[in-house]
C-alpha cells in the first residue's frame, strides 16, 4: 500500500488492519512519500516493511517491484504514479485506488491530460468517495468504479470503542465548559489567544499547536494573560487553578477531543485544514478557518451545519459567544457531526468484499 502522508495513512489503515487479519501469512509493505507521515508511522505494526517509495522513475519502479514481488497493490486517494502503474500492469499485478476523490480541475479531465488519463487505465478498480468522482471517471471512459465513501470514517468510528479517558483532562476540565483547539497554526492562534484573553466566562481552553518546538510554545504562553499550564510541566499541579492548557506533545489530541464541548480545528487560515473527523465523532460543534475547499468531509459538514467556518476575529468572537451562551445549540450542532460519521461509515467492508 502506498500513501502520501499521515492523512492518507489513516485512510489506508482500516484496510491494512483487515488484510492483516484475513491474510496473516502475507507480508505487507507500506510506502510513504512524505517525511511527516513516514517519521510518525515508520514503526507501525500493521505492516512488515515501512519505507519511502522511491521516486517515480522507470528504473526505480522496475527495481522496487522486482524486490518486493507484490501480489496486488493499493494506492490511496490522490496517489497516481505513472511508472509504477505501468510496471504493475505489465506484470499483471492488480492495482486499486481507494478513498479516491476526483474534481474536474484535475489534469485527468483537461484536454492536455492524455498521459495521466492513460495512467488511470492501469487501475483494476476505483473505490471513490462520492457520486461526483464516479461521474467524472465515467465521463472519460472508466466504468470500473464503486462509490464506497471514505475509509477514515470507519477509522474514527473505532475511536468511540476505546478508553479515551485522560486523568489530567479530568482534573483540568472538571465540570467546566471546555474548548479544544487542535493542530493550530500561528494564524489560528492569533485569533484564539485574543479571545481567550478577553472572555469572561467560566471556560477552559486546551490549545494543541501544530508546531510544538519550545520557541513557538513560549511565544503562545507569553501572549496569554490567563493562567496557563504546559502539558510537559503538569507534575502534581492543581489543574483546577488554570484556565489554559497547552499540549506540547503529540499523540494525545484525539483523546483530548473527547473532553471538548466545542472544537476548533486549525489549518484553515494557513497551509491546509487538519483532521475534522476526530472531533466530529464525539458529537461536538467544530469551528474552522475559511480555507476548506477540497476537504470533502468539511465541505459536507459545513453544508449540513455541523462545521462552522469563520473568516476573521469578529466572526470567531461572535460565534463563540453564541455557542457558549446556548448549550442547546452546542448539542444540536454537535449531533449533526456524530450523525454524519454514523451514516457514512462502512467503506472498509465494502472495499474488502471486492478485494
Amino acid at each position: 500500500m502506498h500513501v502520501a502522508s499521515l492523512g492518507e495513512f489513516e485512510q489506508g489503515l482500516p484496510i491494512l488492519e483487515k488484510l492483516r487479519t484475513k491474510y496473516p501469512e502475507h507480508q505487507i509493505v507500506l510506502t510513504f512519500f512524505s517525511p511527516s507521515g513516514y517519521e510518525i508511522k515508520k514503526n507501525t505494526t500493521v505492516a512488515d516493511v515501512v519505507v519511502y517509495l522511491p521516486m517515480d522513475t522507470n528504473a526505480n519502479a522496475k527495481r522496487f517491484l522486482n524486490l518486493i514481488h507484490p501480489e496486488f497493490a493499493i494506492f490511496v486517494k490522490y496517489e497516481v504514479w505513472p511508472n509504477y502503474l505501468f510496471h504493475l500492469h505489465n506484470k499483471n499485478i492488480p492495482v486499486y485506488l481507494i478513498s479516491a476523490i476526483f474534481s474536474k480541475r484535475q489534469i485527468y479531465f483537461r484536454p492536455y491530460g492524455g498521459f495521466m488519463r492513460k495512467s488511470l487505465g492501469k487501475f483494476e478498480h476505483f473505490f471513490v468517495q462520492d457520486e461526483n468522482s464516479k461521474k467524472l471517471l465515467t465521463g472519460i471512459g472508466f466504468s470500473n468504479s464503486t462509490i464506497s465513501g471514505d475509509t477514515r470514517l470507519d477509522r474514527v468510528s473505532e475511536i468511540l470503542k476505546r478508553d479515551n479517558r485522560l486523568g489530567f483532562m479530568d482534573r483540568f476540565k472538571a465540570n467546566e465548559l471546555c474548548v479544544v483547539a487542535g493542530s493550530t497554526w500561528p494564524e489560528d492562534e492569533e485569533i484564539l489567544i485574543e479571545y481567550i484573553n478577553e472572555t469572561q466566562g467560566q471556560v477552559k481552553f486546551v490549545v494543541a499547536p501544530h508546531e510544538i518546538k519550545k520557541p513557538h510554545v513560549d511565544k503562545i504562553i507569553s501572549a496569554l494573560t490567563k493562567k496557563t499550564v504546559l502539558y510537559s510541566e503538569l507534575g502534581n499541579t492543581d489543574l483546577t487553578e488554570f484556565d489554559v492548557l497547552i499540549v506540547d506533545t503529540i499523540g494525545l489530541l484525539t483523546k483530548i477531543y473527547s473532553y471538548a464541548n466545542i472544537a476548533y480545528v486549525g489549518g484553515g487560515f494557513a497551509t491546509g485544514l487538519h483532521n475534522t473527523m476526530e472531533p466530529a465523532v464525539f458529537g461536538v460543534p467544530i469551528i474552522i478557518g475559511p480555507r476548506y475547499k477540497g476537504f470533502k468531509e468539511a465541505e459536507d459538514l459545513v453544508f449540513a451545519g455541523g462545521i462552522v467556518p469563520i473568516v476573521d476575529k469578529n466572526s470567531f468572537f461572535s460565534l463563540m459567544d453564541d455557542l457558549i451562551n446556548d448549550p442547546n445549540t452546542i448539542k444540536s450542532i454537535g449531533a449533526i457531526n456524530s450523525d454524519y460519521i454514523k451514516s457514512n461509515k462502512g467503506a472498509t467492508d465494502l472495499i474488502m468484499e471486492q478485494l
